[in-house]
């Protein structure tokens, strides 16, 4: 083990929250960056979070976050200190894929943070590591740091002379597609000799980051949720490997698509994510729940996440796992660039919950599935649970059907919560607003067809199992009748149905 402390619970800025947060006292949902500095110590301090994202990549950011901390609540800074005891960890912005104007101002801060601490007569840098999201490369993940390297050193030799700043920061890449992941062994492979080489030593740990939204929104629910289980196992296979400690991170929403990690989900999610170091929780977890059920959340996942031994998986079964989720991905694609477009008055009605750049233009980025523009992660989740047709479904069934009997075999043995999950998912199914989405799109056939598979295979209900889920489905038929007139009435619907099921998207 390494000295410092590797946080259990990183809370993020994720949108994914259906209610206003426990500590805003106008109950709004939406929670503007200026109130993200408050929303970071009330973590901390009420929910007992030890690490907070704070988010560059393609949203506004306060650079004078660590200042404002600092000075409004020193009491608690003086005795929880940030960089030693809790952790503030910047998600910097991809240059490769979004202008790097605001890389440049996380950098800055970085420094700025570390001359402030020190003026306070704190002992510990606030600032140290930084999370690199859509990593691809070895070289990216060596660029942000050399990058860092140069601007520290200009900035000591230039404004600061009398300070001595860190010219080093420790880096978190973040996998996000099937590919990436699977292949993380070899890229930090590769990044650990280029470390050496310009460093000249070797770091004793990395924490990786593994996106479990994005995976699904690009391939579908069956290839993410095994591309992250494969990620976990190579990866601790390499770290044993190449003898150093790796704690991955689990980038998990509270839908189940997005990897299902809710107050009420803790104990599915040690089960199926062993081998995970740092779960994420995300805005629904804190704010869709009551401040008790999120707290005992938080304390099952603290005690029982750092002691699971990591999932293992022999190569043969590995083999089988890759075939199935390159099946599942080909069906869940197919079906999805024919229904994407009967979806884009839900994209567009979708509610905000904090400040975004554009998604497409100079500052942001677009994602893609076939060259068809998709909303984010959130929005796309949430979207499809708003009409009655839980996304997870998608493809799955049909992958399902297709499988022989040894790969079925193999992928039961991996996911152990799978009846369980589609037996969930299953009350939020309406078939009568499928219906109506058929007769415009053929394509909604198949997600019938992929439903009905799942339902002859593990035997549950299709339909509401209590008044919440009643309302969420006559709510989703009235989106789908409705879904071509005013958004403001669409968006409003939308709310309800988020606040029924727990989460936004």
């Amino acid at each position: 083990m390494t000295e410092r402390k590797i946080p259990t619970i990183m809370g993020t800025q994720h949108p994914d929250n259906a209610n206003a947060p426990f500590w805003d006292t106008s109950q709004q949902p939406f929670i503007s960056a200026y109130r993200e500095t408050t929303e970071a110590y009330e973590n901390y301090k009420i929910l007992d979070v030890d690490e907070y994202m704070w988010d560059w990549e393609g949203k506004h950011a306060d650079a004078a976050v660590i200042d404002r901390l600092f000075s409004t609540h020193y009491d608690y800074f003086k005795d929880h200190q940030l960089g030693r005891d809790k952790f503030l960890t910047f998600r910097f912005p991809n240059i490769w894929e979004e202008k790097g104007y605001n890389l440049m101002q996380a950098m800055t801060a970085f420094l700025s943070s570390e001359d402030f601490a020190n003026d306070l007569g704190f002992d510990q840098r606030p600032l140290f590591e930084a999370i690199l999201p859509m990593a691809q490369r070895a070289d990216q993940i060596l660029e942000m740091q050399t990058l860092f390297e140069k601007l520290a050193k200009f900035k000591d030799a230039t404004f600061t002379p009398d300070e001595d700043n860190s010219s080093y920061i420790e880096m978190i890449p973040l996998f996000e597609d099937f590919e990436t992941q699977y292949h993380a062994p070899e890229i930090l492979k590769e990044y650990l000799n280029l470390h050496e080489k310009h460093f000249g030593f070797r770091p004793k740990h990395l924490r990786v980051f593994l996106a479990g939204s994005d995976s699904a929104l690009s391939a579908g629910f069956m290839s993410s949720i095994i591309g992250n289980k494969l990620a976990l196992a190579r990866l601790h296979r390499f770290a044993e490997e190449e003898n150093i400690e790796i704690y991955p991170i689990s980038g998990t929403g509270s839908a189940i698509f997005r990897g299902g990690l809710s107050p009420r989900r803790v104990e599915r999610y040690v089960r199926e994510f062993p081998g995970v170091r740092t779960a994420t929780v995300q805005s629904a977890f804190r704010y869709d729940f009551s401040i008790e059920e999120t707290k005992a959340g938080i304390a099952y996942l603290k005690e029982h996440l750092p002691k699971v031994e990591a999932i293992k998986i022999d190569p043969e079964d590995e083999k089988v796992l890759t075939e199935i989720a390159q099946k599942s991905a080909d069906f869940y694609r197919h079906t999805l660039d024919q229904i994407v477009p009967d979806m884009q008055p839900i994209f567009k009605a979708f509610p905000k919950r904090r400040d975004r750049r554009q998604h497409v233009g100079v500052l942001g980025y677009s994602r893609s599935v076939d060259n068809i523009e998709l909303p984010r992660a959130i929005n796309f989740t949430g979207a499809f649970y708003s009409i009655g047709v839980p996304p997870e479904f998608i493809g799955f069934g049909r992958a399902l059907a297709s499988l022989s009997d040894h790969q079925l075999a193999v992928l039961k043995k991996y996911y152990p919560s799978m009846e369980e999950d589609f037996t969930e998912l299953a009350r939020y199914v309406n078939l009568d607003a499928l219906e109506i989405l058929k007769t415009e799109t053929k394509a909604w056939g198949e997600v019938a067809e992929d439903i009905d598979i799942l339902q002859k295979a593990f035997h549950f209900e299709i339909g509401p199992q209590n008044l919440a889920e009643r309302q969420h489905g006559e709510i989703a038929l009235q989106v789908v009748e409705f879904k071509d007139g005013a958004p403001i009435a669409i968006t409003a619907l939308i709310n309800r149905m988020a606040q029924l099921r727990h989460f936004l998207g």
